[in-house]
């Protein structure tokens, strides 16, 4: 008599316990520096004036990120810890997304806690878990929004709900910066294309074929666009009632601002960057590094050194596998990556940075799990491990420049700036 197949377990106890864990760390001293640095000068007086809805400032960037601080102000006070608490809570829950949404993806228990570990080990997701500044809330509705679109195709079943959930993530994550505007478009293509190649003569009706059965194409359009325009139109809802220069002339006008705003020519800065030197590591960016809160301290967001470039050849593996042995998960994670850095070969900024990069760099860390998962199953289990290990010690060297802890001296930050580009 035959054996039913294993059914692998769902390993969700360890992606909370490594959550709540990522969270722990990063409340640790989230209060220092005790005063606002690096960009969350622009952000916190413009969630102060969102609070009081009197002078609409920093107009160039969507609501949401700045309505999340204003609301940790609102609930903890104008402090350190109503300032940043919001961010740690989008950390940690990014970090369980990201797992959840590989493990829908692949059912692989190895692959779910190697993404784990390289994401909450690869420095951008701690350091912006850490700050208040607007990127850590569109990673997390990024990470959400895929989380359910991945459980949806794996149980159709829950298709509808799913897919709900799914469009408002992904208006919040426009609403919280525009970086997300090509990764709230893609899944609603990507719906499309696969329809149209399974052939169906009612291509708009029908219920049949990937990537979510029993879903037609006109209600998806629905809850992956039209749901997420109106959830990105709801995040601005304040902005009509500011006392000074709040929306007058209509949406499309204020958009049409942002846009002059997001696209004016800048004077250079010394930590602008491009697209190649952030793949290849080259060049970071210290948030912090003077004596405060009684001593010399420093925040330095670099990616891991080991895994952004183990990440690039994972890049291209798991491209490879996606087109010659038709893996939905490699192929996507490779096809999301370029997506999410394309944007900035074209976007017309003049100024752009390596936070830029944290998007993209997630997508990659997650394509170095897919493949260390690879080698794991084909018996390379000391090498997959050994990243992961590597990964952790990595992390705890850079630790003292990641959390703003006390250095030596004014000096110290020749321990970890390795290279011109990191000093």
């Amino acid at each position: 008599m035959s054996r039913a197949p294993e059914q692998p377990r769902d390993p969700i106890a360890w992606c909370a316990a490594l959550a709540v864990g990522f969270w722990l760390l990063a409340l640790w001293n989230l209060a220092i520096p005790s005063a606002p640095y690096f960009d969350e000068v622009h952000y916190l007086p413009a969630a102060r004036e969102l609070l009081e809805l009197g002078n609409f400032t920093n107009r160039e960037h969507p609501m949401f990120g700045k309505e999340m601080i204003a609301l940790g102000i609102a609930i903890f006070g104008d402090n350190p810890w109503g300032w940043r608490l919001f961010s740690s809570l989008a950390g940690a829950l990014a970090l369980f997304a990201i797992m959840r949404a590989v493990w829908f993806a692949t059912l692989s228990r190895f692959a779910v806690l190697a993404a784990g570990t390289l994401v909450a080990t690869g420095f951008h997701l701690f350091i912006h878990s850490r700050i208040a500044m607007l990127d850590i809330f569109m990673v997390c509705a990024i990470a959400l929004a895929y989380w359910q679109l991945a459980a949806a195709m794996r149980e159709p079943e829950t298709g509808r709900r799913r897919l709900v959930l799914a469009g408002i993530a992904l208006g919040l994550a426009m609403g919280a910066k525009w970086n997300a505007v090509p990764l709230a478009m893609a899944p609603g293509i990507a719906f499309l294309v696969l329809r149209w190649f399974a052939g169906r003569r009612r291509l708009f009706l029908s219920r049949r074929g990937m990537p979510v059965p029993g879903m037609t194409l006109v209600e998806a359009f629905l809850w992956l666009g039209v749901l997420p325009l109106f959830v990105y139109w709801l995040t601005f809802w304040p902005a009509y009632s500011f006392q000074v220069d709040g929306i007058k002339d209509g949406i499309a006008a204020h958009h049409r601002l942002m846009l002059d705003l997001q696209t004016q020519v800048l004077q250079s800065h010394p930590y602008e960057s491009t697209w190649p030197e952030w793949m290849l590591n080259l060049r970071a960016i210290w948030y912090l590094y003077e004596n405060v809160d009684g001593a010399q301290r420093g925040v330095l967001l670099v990616g891991n050194p080991l895994t952004m470039l183990l990440g690039l050849p994972a890049l291209v593996w798991c491209a490879m596998r996606g087109i010659s042995q038709k893996s939905p998960a490699h192929g996507a994670i490779a096809v999301l990556y370029a997506v999410s850095l394309g944007l900035w070969l074209v976007a017309e900024k003049s100024t752009q940075f390596y936070y830029h990069y944290f998007l993209p760099s997630t997508f990659l860390l997650i394509a170095l799990a897919l493949t260390l998962d690879d080698l794991w199953q084909a018996g390379w289990r000391k090498v997959s491990g050994a990243v992961l290990v590597l990964s952790t010690l990595f992390f705890v060297f850079f630790y003292e420049i990641l959390a703003a802890e006390p250095l030596a001296g004014p000096d110290s930050f020749t321990t970890w700036a390795w290279i011109d580009g990191w000093k």
